[in-house]
């Protein structure tokens, strides 16, 4: 379980203070599946960035599974990073260089303790429908594909966290949904949390949860209409 304790950042510009979040305070229980929405400044990248351990907050504190992480050393933040937290980022962020297989596997280099392998990574791009793409490299698949790569990366360490930053922002509303669907069955399948920031209202709809984001504060969060969770 997530805990998200009045939670603030603040930046100055100038004479002015920036309040990128605002005493925020949310639960986000083990597997739920949670969309964050907001027009742009409104604070989700902020949040997703502080549930990453990415970015100190001015104050209030971040707790994973009762880790209070704002008491955490940087190196043990990391560490922390690794061993719980897969990231789906909106431009795929692979590797030129690498295969579709060596792109997934990239995070078992820098797990502290490796609960991931080739058989794992090869089961993954399976789910994700690559299975005849192992070998080619980022270059020559579609935006659909990659991000689909990206997915398995995220997920190659079993993290018990998974965090979007507009994980369907660069693809067609088509792929869009094939893309939901597929974090839709990893959630189900594998009991993986999912917290998503997206402007696609679609993909928000398809969530457990949707939280509003307004000024650094939460405006509203309500739950969706339950749906059918393909398997």
């Amino acid at each position: 379980m997530i805990q998200i304790e009045q939670l603030t950042k603040h930046y100055t510009q100038g004479k002015s203070v920036v309040r990128a979040l605002d005493g925020v305070s949310l639960g986000i229980e083990d597997g739920e599946f949670v969309a964050v929405v907001g027009r742009s400044g409104s604070g989700k990248t902020t949040l997703l960035d502080s549930l990453g351990l990415l970015l100190k907050p001015t104050s209030g504190r971040v707790v994973i599974d009762g880790t209070d992480t704002s008491r955490l050393k940087d190196s043990t933040k990391a560490h922390l990073r690794v061993d719980k937290i897969g990231f789906i980022f909106q431009e795929y962020n692979l590797l030129a260089s690498l295969t579709v297989m060596e792109n997934v596997m990239l995070p078992l280099g820098y797990a502290v303790r490796p609960n991931g392998d080739r058989a794992w990574a090869r089961t993954l791009l399976s789910e994700v429908g690559l299975t005849d793409r192992i070998n080619h490299r980022p270059d020559q698949l579609s935006g659909g594909q990659q991000q689909r790569v990206a997915i398995a990366r995220a997920l190659v360490n079993r993290p018990s966290l998974v965090l979007g930053d507009e994980p369907t922002g660069a693809v067609d509303s088509e792929t869009s949904d094939q893309l939901v669907a597929i974090m839709r069955r990893m959630n189900g399948q594998h009991g993986v949390t999912f917290v998503v920031v997206t402007h696609d209202p679609d993909l928000a709809a398809k969530t457990d949860r949707i939280i509003r984001l307004n000024d650094g504060k939460v405006l509203s969060d309500e739950a969706t209409a339950p749906m059918e969770v393909a398997v």
